[in-house]
């Protein structure tokens, strides 16, 4: 599967890599004494409306129908992995991410390191280029790092690399319906966390392209890339840039219309569909724009597959009650 917001692992990507990657590093738990609860909200679960019907949505996404869900309490964290935590579990596990085992992701082209561009590509989208050694330490090549962005969101991690580091961290990706919930901050039907004008009061709440995409960004929220993980006020649950600064792993599988069927299993604690390759992408990027994709929104979605990753892709975690 290959979104236009967030680029895929195809077969032409695969080219690229000489060989198939080893299987994923398996990764000790943390330490059972550790509380997977402290430092998260608190969703008090009940029935919320699920989805949207925008008239500048994508309903070939499967955004709709708007529909009443009921869920379980959860507690959902409140920022995004960042870089530091992500490299306490990499130290503590030796774990090897998906873009370290395949050798390369895809980074934007602005802040690509060209001379390190290989042959994967993503069709009708030539602003991603498949950078050799572009990982989550390197995230525009191999000469870039991390040491200033320690607070920002970890990026180049697939599905598996999140869902192995919140099995490690006692914790789980949230489901799509669970991340939709507490991204909505108790607001009903608002195009984002906070309500529904993009800029209220002329002020930026989320980090998002400004100007021409893909050539220009004045980056008047403040941030050209990733932005720390408590950039912005957070909404009514405390949640940190669920629109904008880099996509979220949801736990479910990718479907256009599983949910639209009227059923227990798609109202009352949602987990997905039993089967499908790809898994489910929510919240947007720094990259989203109105004139190319506004899936910033709060009812946007997109999915790819678990081995895919980029240079605005992130996760956080969920935990039950």
């Amino acid at each position: 599967m290959t979104s236009c917001c967030s680029p895929g692992r195809g077969p032409a990507d695969h080219s690229a890599t000489p060989t198939p990657p080893s299987p994923p590093t398996p990764v000790r738990r943390s330490d059972p004494a550790d509380n997977p609860v402290k430092g998260m909200a608190g969703i008090p679960g009940g029935t919320f409306l699920m989805g949207g019907e925008d008239p500048d949505g994508w309903a070939a996404d499967g955004e709709g129908p708007i529909r009443e869900v009921t869920l379980s309490p959860f507690f959902i964290d409140p920022v995004c992995v960042t870089n530091a935590k992500f490299a306490t579990f990499v130290k503590a596990t030796g774990y090897v991410t998906d873009a370290e085992r395949f050798g390369w992701s895809f980074v934007f082209h602005h802040v690509a390191d060209r001379r390190h561009v290989i042959d994967g590509h993503v069709p009708g989208a030539p602003w991603w280029l498949a950078v050799a050694g572009a990982t989550w330490r390197s995230p525009e090549g191999p000469e870039s790092g991390i040491t200033s962005r320690q607070n920002h969101p970890v990026v180049h991690v697939s599905w598996n690399d999140a869902t192995a580091y919140a099995a490690w961290a006692g914790k789980r990706l949230p489901t799509e319906a669970e991340w939709e919930m507490a991204a909505r901050g108790g607001l009903v039907r608002a195009r984002y966390p906070w309500g529904d004008e993009p800029t209220p009061r002329g002020r930026h709440r989320c980090n998002i392209w400004q100007g021409r995409f893909p050539q220009v960004n004045t980056a008047e929220d403040g941030y050209a890339g990733t932005a720390p993980v408590k950039s912005f006020a957070p909404n009514g649950y405390g949640l940190y840039n669920t629109s904008g600064n880099v996509w979220e792993w949801c736990a479910d599988r990718w479907s256009t219309d599983w949910h639209a069927a009227e059923s227990p299993r798609t109202r009352i604690d949602p987990q997905g569909p039993p089967a499908g390759d790809g898994r489910v992408l929510r919240g947007g990027s720094y990259l989203c724009h109105d004139s190319y994709c506004n899936r910033y929104r709060v009812a946007a979605r997109t999915g790819n597959t678990p081995d895919s990753s980029s240079g605005h892709t992130g996760f956080r975690c969920a935990a039950s009650r």
